[in-house]
């Protein structure tokens, strides 16, 4: 009797499935199971023999009580079933159905039988052939691949996330498929699709030279012969432009038709497919038609399906049930889901009709990925549905509103004193007056270099009272940056406190002299000149240049009430909210802290310097301010958020706005577990200075702190958004390309250079207006919303290798205990690249070292991405604004205090004993003070070393401050460290308290 079983849909074990495929075969007329079952155990009698080293196959019968339509789940399942066990030669499996069809199913490892050989197979099963005429199983001798090819696809794993897709978590290793239309001619059809996959991958990724791999029959293959003869070729192709699309073809198709760096199907481990790894996109090519929803069949009637996909998207080409040609992709649904299968396979198609439509070559760039329709609908992507009704207005009008409404309402704090909205209108009007009369011109622009304080509020509304643009500086500033910026934006008046402004000919007024003005506010407000319109300039922010020197962007009223009406509602803002000046004047984020608090008529509390500069002394302001509405960088928030844990006290805060650098989620799972999501929003905002602050808002739960997720949000209601490629074409979804915005946010211009503003402000070829051409990269998402990736210039070159930082910073942010990281590359000076490394700086949790850092980061990237060196420092240097300083971060990794002997302790003033001597205590105190400064900065102290010139900043001078308090040494105030930054002074000041 023949081996016949009665199929069961037993469970699998973990098998890598993705070397599995299996052939279909209908049989309309049905099937002898009897005699099929006889002819399978004859004929692999024959091809095996006696010592086959594998489990030989019986027929396993089914009769499914439906028809052959109704039954098609139990086919499909069926054909998916990996095979159990592991060293099964294959299984064999047939199914008769009610109405009398049948299904004969074959499934084998790709490492033990090819295609052509399932199909011989089945060619015997089904009476076509006799098993006499195939040959017994042969091993495959091609030749095996080159060393460099076989290295290459190692390391090929590093590309082969496909971020620019969405998956199914939950998908195991099962395999969808999505099918197009191929509207190209055969001829040279396996190269056109190569190079239309490699142009799209290449789009998508980011890169000039994407992996693609191809795994087809060997064209030596022996004829009638069972065994595994596919073969594998890796693509490289080089889409930078430097060859053109006749190259590209012919470089295509001869690595296809060679046989250099092919690879046999048995080194499918070798080269990472089985597992999941390796190339993310394949070919597979020659394997016969694959199926779709029609189930096409090849002309013998056989259907030859992936298991799960060998690669991650497996292109198949193939042809419909009438015969048309098309292209099918098999996509593995934990990494891929079918809306990016689709769109992927949409554009492969689209690329190989360019290709084929025209005989002269031209540049890769020319091909377009999306049709016009498409590109129209992801154009449109980016532009918000919901509408805001608003009017534009002026600043100073609006603020007159909420005036008028409330009085007696506080609007302003600081430092214990306050003024109500009707005292900060009043007093705005007479230092309007005040300025108007000193001959300030209406449209001239006004300087504010002030400490942060009430008068630097009311002097930013007189400007404005006065129908003036103000320029915001900041104090703090260098003399020569102060000069430049009142020279360029030519400043005949400044309102500061400073003893000496340095600039020619220009006023210098302070606000008792304008406060000095003898004025009724109705007097006042009767004199003021005729407004300009709220489409003229309300203020000049000065931005960092790519020449070294800052760039004026000139920004109107109009923008600052529209991004106050797109996100008022939203934000629930209003007169029972309490907001922080926390930012520098200087810092766009000012603009938003003051008019968005003014403008809705909540109370704003002005930080001081100092008090900004100490967590904990912050935390208690916010505490006893009740702030419920607190906008911070990234950066600065980490350390708000452990002076918040180790206070104790919960905050009234009920929202977070970030903005200003790039938010990384994960830390903020901490905040969550004290200020749960339904007690404080957390809002991620992406924004441009030439954009007026913010352009979207993510709302951040726990889940997007768990994920890691990058997503900034969508636009806000009246900006809007595009990603597109150097062509100012749109990237196709999830695709990496340049930011461009959009509408209501958009400044008026670089002041004084129309040259850049023509540069970065440009002509909107899809609204018409202009649109703003950021420098940053990102990609949209289906539903709109936008992932921030960094710089266009983020990639560096370290050995030839092209690298981006961020992602050998996200694996370092992934080792044990590193709460903070950034990575730069050092050396390499002098035109000498051997020296350049990569060097990590990393923001430990305890004292556990480097060394498990360096491990994690070897473990997960290519040898060549592995840090040289990875360095514990107690926190990451801020610029002014807040964010990360990688400048000073650089600085300090390639300098190197001189070496200088162990500090001798220096005794206080009037700590000395009847001889003279230091007094015990305050020698310890010397002696100790050193050793935290060691600690902190890494290099000798000795005791009259500035704290900021061996590489101090004010992170570690909040650290510095906590690292006494842990070992029980006298209390210090960081501004105080500011004052005194060495340890003589040091010493001095604090062995006097105990005196």
């Amino acid at each position: 009797m023949p081996r016949i079983k009665t199929s069961r849909l037993t469970p699998a074990p973990a098998l890598a499935s993705a070397r599995c495929h299996a052939v279909r075969v209908r049989l309309p007329q049905g099937a002898d199971a009897e005699l099929m079952g006889r002819t399978l155990d004859e004929a692999v009698g024959a091809w095996w023999g006696e010592d086959a080293g594998c489990v030989l196959p019986r027929l396993w019968h089914e009769r499914v009580p439906a028809d052959r339509a109704a039954g098609s789940d139990r086919v499909r399942a069926e054909t998916a079933r990996a095979l159990h066990p592991r060293d099964e030669a294959f299984r064999a499996v047939l199914l008769q159905f009610a109405d009398g069809q049948a299904e004969l199913v074959l499934v084998a490892h790709r490492d033990r039988l090819d295609a052509p050989s399932l199909r011989l197979v089945a060619d015997v099963l089904t009476g076509r052939t006799r098993h006499e005429e195939i040959r017994p199983v042969e091993a495959h001798n091609c030749e095996e691949a080159r060393e460099g090819t076989l290295q290459e696809w190692r390391a090929a794993h590093c590309a082969a996330g496909l971020d620019w897709a969405a998956g199914e978590g939950g998908a195991g290793e099962r395999t969808g498929q999505v099918a197009v239309e191929l509207r190209t001619g055969a001829a040279d059809l396996g190269a056109r699709l190569a190079v239309a996959a490699s142009l799209v991958l290449a789009r998508l990724e980011g890169r000039d030279r994407p992996l693609l791999g191809v795994l087809r029959n060997w064209r030596e293959r022996p004829a009638g012969v069972l065994g595994a003869f596919d073969t594998g070729t890796l693509l490289a192709l080089d889409l930078s432009g430097a060859v053109d699309t006749a190259g590209l073809l012919a470089q295509a198709g001869e690595a296809l038709a060679g046989h250099n760096g092919r690879c046999g199907a048995g080194q499918y481990t070798e080269l990472g497919l089985g597992a999941g790894g390796g190339v993310a996109v394949g070919i597979l090519d020659g394997a016969g038609d694959g199926g779709t929803g029609e189930e096409p069949r090849a002309a013998d009637g056989h259907l030859h399906a992936c298991q799960s996909a060998p690669f991650l998207l497996t292109l198949v080409p193939g042809r419909t049930a009438a015969g048309a040609p098309q292209l099918i992709v098999h996509h593995r649904l934990r990494e891929v889901d079918e809306e990016s299968a689709r769109r992927f396979a949409r554009h492969v198609a689209f690329v190989c009709e360019q290709l084929g439509s025209s005989a002269e070559p031209f540049a890769p760039g020319d091909l377009r990925l999306l049709d016009e329709e498409e590109a129209r609908r992801t154009a449109e992507l980016g532009v918000p549905e919901r509408k805001v009704a608003w009017e534009p207005e002026r600043i100073d009008a609006v603020f007159a509103a909420r005036a008028a409404e409330r009085p007696d309402a506080v609007a302003l704090t600081c430092e214990g004193r306050s003024l109500t909205y009707a005292e900060l209108e009043g007093r705005a009007a007479c230092w309007a007056a005040a300025l108007r009369d000193g001959g300030v011109g209406a449209g001239e622009r006004v300087g504010i270099c002030l400490e942060r304080s009430l008068d630097l509020v009311v002097a930013m509304l007189a400007v404005l009272k006065a129908d003036c643009v103000y320029v915001p500086m900041d104090p703090a500033y260098p003399a020569d940056r102060l000069a430049y910026t009142a020279e360029d934006a030519g400043l005949r008046a400044v309102v500061t406190t400073l003893d000496t402004f340095p600039g020619d000919g220009v006023w210098c007024v302070r606000p008792q002299e304008l406060a000095a003005w003898e004025c009724e506010p109705d007097t006042a407000e009767a004199t003021a000149r005729p407004a300009r319109a709220p489409e003229e300039a309300a203020y000049v922010i000065y931005t960092s240049g790519s020449t070294g020197r800052p760039k004026g962007v000139v920004v109107p009223h109009r923008n600052v009430v529209a991004l106050l009406a797109a996100t008022r509602n939203d934000f629930g803002l209003g007169p029972d909210d309490t907001w922080t000046l926390f930012h520098s004047c200087a810092f766009d984020f000012s603009v938003w802290e003051v008019w968005g608090a003014l403008l809705t008529g909540a109370r704003l509390v002005v930080v001081p310097f100092w008090v900004s500069r100490s967590p904990e002394e912050f935390h208690a302001l916010m505490l006893a301010e009740r702030v419920t509405v607190l906008n911070q960088t990234p950066s600065a928030f980490a350390q708000l958020m452990e002076a918040d844990r180790l206070s104790g006290e919960q905050l009234a805060v009920r929202m977070v706005v970030f903005g200003g650098e790039a938010l990384d989620a994960r830390p903020l799972r901490t905040w969550f577990d004290r200020y749960p999501e339904d007690r404080c929003r957390v809002v991620n905002m992406f924004g441009i200075t030439e954009t007026t602050v913010h352009v979207t808002a993510q709302t951040v739960t726990r889940r997007e702190a768990l994920s890691g997720s990058r997503s900034v949000g969508a636009a806000l209601p009246g900006w809007y958004l595009y990603v597109l490629d150097e062509r100012q074409r749109p990237v196709p979804c999830g695709a990496p390309g340049e930011i461009y915005v959009g509408g209501e946010g958009l400044a008026l211009e670089y002041l004084g250079r129309a040259g850049l503003t023509r540069e970065r402000f440009v002509p909107d070829p899809f609204k018409g207006g202009r649109m703003y051409r950021s420098g940053d990269r990102g990609r949209l998402l289906p539903d709109g919303r936008l992932e921030h990736l960094g710089r266009l210039d983020s990639q560096v070159k370290v050995r030839g290798y092209r690298i981006e930082l961020d992602e050998i910073r996200t694996v370092v942010l992934e080792a044990p205990d590193v709460t903070a990281a950034a990575v730069v590359v050092e050396g390499g000076e002098a035109g000498d690249t051997a020296q350049a490394r990569i060097a990590a700086y990393v923001v430990l949790r305890g004292d556990g070292g480097t060394e498990p850092v360096r491990l994690h980061a070897q473990s997960v990237l290519p040898s060549y991405m592995v840090p040289t060196s990875v360095i514990a420092v107690p926190a990451l240097p801020l610029t002014a604004n807040g964010k990360l300083d990688t400048r000073k971060l650089a600085e300090h990794a390639v300098t190197s205090a001189p070496p200088v002997p162990v500090p001798v302790p220096v005794p206080a003033s009037g700590s000395v004993d009847a001889t003279g001597s230091p007094r015990d205590g305050d020698t310890d105190l010397a002696a100790s003070l050193a050793q935290v400064c060691e600690t902190l900065l890494g290099v000798p102290v000795g005791p009259d070393d500035n704290f900021f010139l061996l590489g101090g900043n004010s992170l570690l001078a909040v650290r510095l401050t906590a690292l006494m308090r842990e070992r029980g040494m006298p209390p210090l105030q960081v501004r105080e460290l500011y004052l005194h930054p060495t340890v003589t002074r040091l010493a001095q000041l604090l062995g006097s308290r105990r005196a």
